[in-house]
């Protein structure tokens, strides 16, 4: 006759065998990360990079943190359904929290588009004379019928000003929305960045603007 605890022993055993197959091979979907680049991008869907603007205006811009709304500072990819509640799309993520991304395609924006000194992230804020904060109001792909492919839509709002005394020189606001060619997470991707980069293009026009007039005024 065998040991009671040598047969609990080996219905342990028996019991780590039988589960081994669910602990270890999992049947859920590989998880994808997006990232986006600030480029020109054609009607064809293509990037093409843009060639960097030489300085022509003697400033130096930080673009500080980018604040980004509840539901949307996440590296989830945003899709807001025709009822208005706010989900995720499943096992796909960005490359980082929107605010950072954004902060990050801001910055490339910038030294692609603007004829700037030098521009940089917040870190080297204290060394730039000016800066420019970004808040992210919406950043989700919003399906309006069911079936049909989305629409992505971004909204940011930007405020520029001076670092030694953060006085506001300008606000303005670019609001965009562009149509997924089909109903899959690849071509909503692709929405997210002709949308993004038309925002974007509008934030960089607007602030140069600004930067401009106050270099040639001095």
């Amino acid at each position: 006759m065998k040991h009671p605890r040598a047969l609990a022993v080996g219905f342990m055993v028996a019991c780590l065998a039988a589960c081994t197959g669910s602990l270890f091979q999992s049947k859920a979907a590989p998880l994808r990360v997006y990232k986006l680049s600030a480029a020109a991008h054609t009607a064809a869907g293509t990037a093409t990079p843009a060639a960097p603007v030489a300085a022509a205006i003697p400033v130096d811009l930080a673009v500080l943190k980018t604040l980004a709304s509840s539901g949307l500072e996440t590296d989830r990819i945003a899709v807001l359904y025709p009822d208005r509640h706010l989900d995720y799309f499943a096992d796909a993520r960005w490359s980082g929290p929107v605010g950072e991304v954004l902060q990050d395609l801001a910055v490339q924006a910038f030294r692609a588009h603007a004829g700037l000194r030098t521009v940089s992230g917040d870190a080297s804020a204290f060394s730039s004379a000016y800066w420019l904060e970004i808040e992210v109001t919406d950043f989700q792909a919003e399906y309006m019928s069911a079936g049909a492919a989305p629409s992505v839509h971004v909204h940011l709002l930007a405020r520029i000003g001076t670092s030694d005394d953060r006085r506001i020189l300008g606000q303005f606001a670019a609001d965009e929305s562009q149509p997924a060619a089909e109903n899959r997470l690849a071509s909503i991707v692709d929405a997210y960045a002709h949308a993004t980069d038309a925002a974007l293009a509008q934030i960089v026009a607007e602030a140069d603007a600004v930067l401009t007039r106050i270099s040639v005024a001095r």
